[in-house]
């Protein structure tokens, strides 16, 4: 139980992994907001994981929609403790196919969507005088380009640059900010990644998951589940002296 009583926000967690992590907070004693732009999707995760955890409808490109999602957990939860980055979307290209359309969709989610709804929490943790942590969701992906992948990559990078200077601002109201940066994990959404790189590598449907999963080397894609550790860590007191890190939880694919 080592986020007993507390109050948490996991931003993309009708699904994969803000379910899975909103499910480890649950059992570990906290209460859990399930954000999500998908309300009804929302509320049928929350409905699963039990009385501890509720749905807010949330779009982290709408400002007006993350003062609300805040306002919803202060009144509900009396407070905000946690806060989890995890919404984000995926696009792939070659750097000549790139369209303005995609790298705004991208950036507004991956980079915009996560810097005020960070800016949100923080407000409304330095006003509740307790501190709190703050998690956003990299990827390897913002640790090296790709050539397929030069948007996504770019806002994976942006979140680990985010993360060092928010961090280094906010430890002075003990709000601790972190990051997870997880390798190729398996769900629905590969589907479509796999579809992506099926088309501009002349792969079969299915070729491209089974190669990124053979590469690493502890010898298969990671599940949510295989970074709930990590997320339980970064939002306990046992973090209290982690600040402005990114850890890489992927079988060993990076090494930083």
């Amino acid at each position: 139980m080592r986020l007993a009583g507390k109050s948490a926000l996991i931003t993309g967690a009708a699904r994969g992994i803000g379910k899975a992590f909103a499910e480890a907070y649950v059992r570990e004693g906290a209460t859990v907001a399930i954000g999500d732009i998908n309300l009804e999707a929302a509320e049928k995760t929350a409905s699963g994981i039990g009385a501890a955890a509720y749905a807010v409808k949330l779009d982290v490109t709408e400002q007006a929609s993350i003062d609300a999602a805040m306002k919803t957990v202060e009144a509900k939860a009396g407070g905000l403790d946690i806060l989890v980055n995890n919404a984000a979307l995926f696009d792939a290209a070659p750097i000549v196919e790139i369209t303005r359309a995609s790298y705004e969709k991208l950036f507004s989610v991956n980079v915009a969507g996560c810097l005020f709804t960070l800016q949100a929490a923080a407000r409304s943790m330095i006003s509740g005088g307790k501190g709190g942590k703050i998690i956003n969701m990299a990827s390897q992906a913002g640790r090296r380009g790709e050539a397929l992948v030069a948007v996504y990559c770019s806002t994976k990078a942006a979140v680990i640059s985010l993360t060092q200077s928010a961090g280094l601002d906010l430890i002075k109201h003990r709000i601790n900010v972190n990051a997870i940066a997880p390798g190729v994990v398996d769900g629905e959404h590969w589907d479509g990644v796999d579809a992506l790189f099926a088309r501009y590598e002349g792969l079969q449907p299915g070729e491209k998951k089974r190669q990124v999963g053979a590469a690493v080397p502890y010898g298969r894609m990671g599940t949510p589940e295989d970074l709930t550790g990590m997320a339980v860590f970064l939002a306990s007191a046992e973090a209290d002296y982690v600040v402005a890190q990114t850890y890489n939880v992927d079988g060993g694919n990076w090494m930083s």
